[in-house]
């Protein structure tokens, strides 16, 4: 027998046994390798490479412990995790290293399960891989779990059905089976939205040999999450829960949940429809020594028709748009214009009330406040947008960032803005921290602009991003961001697109200073037929100038342009940094719908300098 025929005959043997017994997985890797010792700040992949030991014994203490099915330690060695650590170019090497420590702990009596996790983007990063580019990244590492010999996959803690469909389909070119499991939520829903009967139709459809969950919740959860797959599929259940929820101690996070707990909800789920049962995140050996313990003779759940075969499209009803006015109101009757305003760096507001009460009187449409502009501390633009509103009677637009919090934070805030009556919203991904030097701060970036943005939409819609319901539903009326300024357009108007895709219906552009991006900027974004505020910064000097074009993230100014402002400062710079404002207005009358203004050092005799050239009749 060659040793294809004989992995595929063990990957044979592992389903016949799952029918007509319950198998007993092995425990956490990474969690395990941390409280034994290893820096959070290691990959835990690559110790495959450099402490194949340390990763070997946690293999053979499994074993040892009544596991029979080992994971290898490979759940994050593709080239997409890999590459943020300069690894990218020893997946092969990874992978196959780490199915042959599992094997040497397994022998011929254990099965080898090749761990595959989901595709992580690197924070902040805007581009989305394509589904050609998934495939490989993919097919690259499970290409060399299948060459050392594994007995089957394991694709697990997966948020998305797409990504999670694309492993399946290359496991079936490989002809190894593949345990198929999703992280849920509270609900019953993933990250990304998908509920426990939605994952069980699709993932049998998609050829799944074994389906679950796994990682997420604890047991408790999972407990309500699998008898709702079995309802809809009639695969065989896997089911990988975490000790409990973690608690920080002492400069650790720590798994508090007992194994004799962790057992006996074991044996529940063993009732509750699963045939394969092991531990995710917090488990240790002596969690499945006990898992073991309780399980290990039990024979496998009977498993009768599901009682559903489908799922229905669960489409949310969009309530009807309550009428309102908004800062666009007089779109196409007379330019809009938008002023920008910083948040002061403290607590007095009384700067930026005062300058909103000017705006507001002169006739400007909406002030649109920036959130920890170059990320520094200000003073929180959504408390002080609702202030504004209530006290200098003009609209807000409130910019929100990813940079600064959680996906838990962007929910509770914009729903808090809600509440406060904020009803314009820019979404931004926002400058990473490391431009404005505020020590001991970290970027978040959990979503980017457009994934705020589906946020927002699904607020709009009266749901969280998971798809649960709110009991009521938000009326934001949703912004983008556009740089016209970069050497190519393209990349930028495609991400545009895909912001209006996401429910952007307005946008508002980086400074513009060159009449010839300005040409193509209106005829780009004509097609997408939403309103587009064209952004000015009126220079004041050349040191001005110089900073922006070369210190400010997406702001490049034209030879002309400084070459205009070189040498000159004081009023003299003030005066020529207005006058190629004015041109550019100028040079767009009757072309431009919008504006969006940002005088600088809050200097807000500018704008409405600006703004009454632009509002003077030709």
């Amino acid at each position: 027998m060659s040793d294809t025929e004989k992995y595929h005959y063990r990957g044979r043997l592992f389903l016949e046994r799952l029918s007509g017994e319950v198998l007993v997985g092995d425990g956490a890797i990474g969690t395990l390798l941390y409280s034994r010792g290893m820096s959070l700040e290691v990959n835990f992949e690559h110790l495959n490479l450099l402490q194949p030991s340390v990763v070997e014994q946690v293999h053979v203490d499994y074993a040892r412990v009544g596991a029979q099915v080992l994971e290898t330690n490979t759940f994050g060695a593709n080239a997409l995790r890999l590459s943020a650590v300069g690894l990218q170019g020893q997946v092969r090497e990874i992978n196959r290293a780490g199915v042959r420590l599992a094997r040497a702990a397994a022998g011929d009596d254990l099965f080898v399960a090749g761990a595959v996790g989901p595709l992580v983007r690197p924070r902040g990063a805007e581009a989305e891989l394509s589904a050609l580019e998934k495939y490989e990244i993919l097919r690259e590492q499970m290409e060399a779990l299948a060459e050392e010999g594994i007995d089957l996959f394991i694709l697990e803690t997966f948020a998305g059905l797409e990504d999670l469909e694309l492993a399946l389909k290359i496991a079936h070119e490989l002809q190894c089976p593949a345990v198929a499991q999703m992280a849920f939520l509270e609900g019953g829903r993933t990250r990304d939205g998908v509920s426990a009967e939605e994952a069980a139709v699709q993932l049998s459809v998609a050829g799944a040999a074994v389906l679950g969950a796994n990682c997420g919740s604890g047991p408790r959860e999972l407990l309500r999450i699998l008898p709702r797959m079995g309802e809809f599929s009639s695969q065989p259940l896997a089911v990988y829960p975490n000790s409990g929820l973690p608690e920080y101690v002492d400069g650790r996070y720590m798994y508090l949940a007992t194994p004799e707990y962790f057992a006996s909800r074991g044996a529940d789920l063993v009732s509750a429809g699963a045939s394969l049962v092991g531990g995710c995140c917090g488990t240790t050996p002596e969690h499945i020594r006990a898992l073991a313990e309780a399980i290990r003779s039990k024979k496998a759940p009977f498993r009768p028709t599901p009682s559903r075969a489908s799922v229905s499209a669960e489409v949310p009803e969009t309530p009807a748009p309550v009428r309102r006015s908004t800062f666009l109101e007089q779109w196409g009757q007379r330019p809009v214009v938008t002023v920008e305003l910083d948040p002061p760096r403290g607590l007095d507001c009384r700067r930026i009330l005062h300058q909103a009460g000017q705006l507001a009187r002169a006739g400007v449409d909406a002030v649109s406040l920036a959130e920890n502009p170059l990320a520094s501390i200000r003073l929180g633009n959504i408390a002080l947008g609702s202030r504004i509103q209530q006290e200098a009677g003009i609209e807000v637009i409130v910019h929100v960032t990813c940079r600064d919090r959680n996906l838990i934070g962007l929910h509770s805030e914009l729903m808090g803005a809600h509440l406060l009556g904020i009803r314009n919203i820019l979404a931004v991904t926002g400058d990473p921290v490391s431009v404005g030097g505020e020590s001991g701060a970290t970027s978040v970036f959990d979503l980017n602009s457009i994934g705020l943005l589906d946020l927002l939409s699904c607020l709009n819609r009266g749901e969280n991003l998971l798809k649960a319901d709110l009991g009521g539903h938000t009326g934001f009326l949703l912004g983008a961001a556009f740089n016209p300024g970069l050497g190519k357009m393209e990349g930028q108007l495609r991400k545009l697109r895909r912001k209006v895709d996401a429910g952007a219906r307005f946008v508002q552009t980086q400074p513009v200073y060159s009449s010839a991006v300005l040409d193509k900027l209106i005829e780009s974004t004509e097609p997408l037929d939403i309103p587009v505020l064209v952004g000015i910064l009126p220079l004041v000097s050349e040191r001005n100038a110089e900073f922006l074009h070369n210190e400010v993230p997406g702001i490049s100014l034209p030879d002309e342009v400084r070459s205009r402002m070189k040498g000159k400062s004081g009023p003299e710079g003030v005066r020529e940094g207005m006058a190629i404002a004015r041109d550019l207005v100028e040079d767009a009358r009757g072309r431009v719908g919008g504006w969006y203004l940002m005088p600088p050092f809050g200097k807000v005799e500018l704008a409405l300098e600006l703004m009454e050239a632009i509002r003077r009749k030709s």
